[in-house]
């Protein structure tokens, strides 16, 4: 798409929103519906576009997009009037006799950028919280999953006129096109590299803006934990959908009393989970494209594998991979791994875990394992992550009843039910000051006899 083709398409959206069509509720409802409806009569569709894309069975192509997504809208009809309804607020008796309240106001024309790791689910979720809130939107899905991208194209067009959301696929020439436009918001979930040039291309506007990023995501598991039980989870939460899952546990913080006995249920889980030939297994993901796919074999020491380890060029899979032994200064953990490869790093005492977490970046998943209270009290309270889990892993973006996002290099901002609508809508405070009674005492000439009445109203 050229410049001018994105051009026109964000002038045409600045015009329909200038109709305030969007403003009525029954409009929005209406517009979810239609989406809801379609994603429900086009589950297969989606889940072969997935499937070709990224390896996912139809069973997590559901689980973990479609039917997210169809919960989130689901959700978001349930509670629209309310979030969009004016909120009285308590008024200061200084200002009598006056109604304050807040009023959610769309901000515009939104920009949604998304990524390829969960392509259906990170571009309608952000989509489906900006069109309750009352915005347009433009939305660029990722060019490394060109199926998945197509389908969602075909989606809009079918669902909404271009005016109200439009499409914009491509690659990096168009994401540059896209931000030098001016957008009243934007949405961008991927990497901190192009996060931060999003962060800058918004700057000349003062466009707010949401990052949804990822990093280094700690899963800590401690003496106190039940093992069995946390290798089964751990292993669901890594490698899901091969591992390439902005909040998948990147690395293990292993108490050393228990490691040996953890990696042996890991590697029963792995198993169990994936059969003994994880490369020939239907249902097991593949890795986006070649460059991920050599990136992460280059993240292996062979040397420190005690499970997996080997990969198939022609299928682009990498079996799901335990190392064992890992410090600070492997490979695997310069960087954030987005794969299946799990390190396993070890602890004595919690001073170290907390330590080791904030003295890196603030990861945008936090996990821990156990049964001490006092422990999971210490680490959920003095360190900093986006959001987490205590014994379990993923499932906390699973819900539209919190928000989710990141903090520091993970992200800024986040969304997910009323979060969501909050984060696309600009609160504008109202004060509904009456006209039956004036007080006089803020007005010039100021009295000896009024102060001591502010000083009463202002304590």
């Amino acid at each position: 798409m050229t410049r001018q083709e994105i051009a026109d398409i964000v002038s045409l959206q600045r015009d329909f929103y200038a109709t305030g069509q969007t403003l009525s509720i029954r409009y929005r409802i209406e517009a979810l519906k239609k989406l809801r409806q379609y994603l429900i009569d086009n589950e297969t569709k989606i889940a072969d576009a997935i499937k070709a894309d990224l390896g996912k069975s139809a069973s997590e192509s559901y689980m973990c997009e479609t039917g997210l997504t169809i919960s989130e809208i689901s959700f978001m009809l349930k509670h629209i009037k309310s979030y969009a309804k004016e909120k009285r607020v308590l008024t200061p008796l200084a200002q009598f006799a006056s109604r304050s309240f807040v009023k959610p106001m769309p901000y515009g024309v939104a920009l949604i950028m998304s990524p390829w790791n969960y392509p259906l689910l990170l571009t309608l979720s952000p989509l489906v919280n900006a069109l309750a809130a009352g915005n347009t939107a433009i939305v660029k899905p990722s060019a490394y999953s060109p199926n998945t991208s197509a389908v969602i194209k075909e989606i809009i067009e079918a669902v909404f006129d271009k005016r109200y959301v439009a499409v914009v696929t491509g690659g990096r020439e168009e994401n540059a096109y896209l931000l030098d436009e001016k957008f009243d918001y934007i949405f961008f979930t991927g990497g901190k590299t192009v996060g931060r040039m999003v962060l800058e291309k918004a700057a000349p506007h003062l466009t707010p803006v949401t990052l949804e990023l990822g990093g280094k995501s700690p899963c800590i598991v401690d003496k106190t934990a039940n093992l069995k039980l946390a290798a089964k989870r751990i292993v669901f939460g890594k490698y899901l959908n091969c591992g390439q899952t902005c909040v998948a546990p990147d690395y293990i913080l292993c108490e050393a009393s228990v490691k040996d006995k953890f990696i042996e249920h890991v590697v029963a889980e792995i198993k169990a989970q994936y059969g003994t030939d994880a490369l020939n297994n239907e249902a097991y993901g593949k890795i986006v494209n070649a460059k991920h796919y050599e990136r992460l074999l280059g993240l292996i020491d062979k040397t420190k594998v005690v499970c997996g380890g080997r990969g198939d060029a022609a299928t682009l899979k990498i079996e799901p991979t335990v190392m064992n032994n890992v410090t600070f200064d492997d490979a695997v953990m310069k960087e954030e791994i987005f794969g299946p490869i799990m390190p396993v790093l070890t602890f004595n005492r919690i001073e170290e875990v907390i330590d080791i977490v904030n003295s890196h970046e603030k990861p945008l998943a936090f996990y821990v394992f156990a049964s001490d209270k006092k422990f999971i009290r210490r680490l959920t309270g003095e360190c900093a992550f986006g959001g987490g889990c205590i014994n379990d892993t993923i499932i906390h973006l699973a819900t539209s009843r919190m928000g989710f996002g990141g903090v520091g290099e993970s992200g800024m901002g986040a969304y997910h039910g009323k979060t969501g609508f909050d984060t696309f809508s600009h609160h504008k405070s109202i004060v509904d000051k009456k006209t039956w009674i004036d007080l006089p005492m803020r007005y010039q000439p100021y009295k000896k006899f009024y102060d001591s009445l502010i000083k009463m109203f202002l304590k």
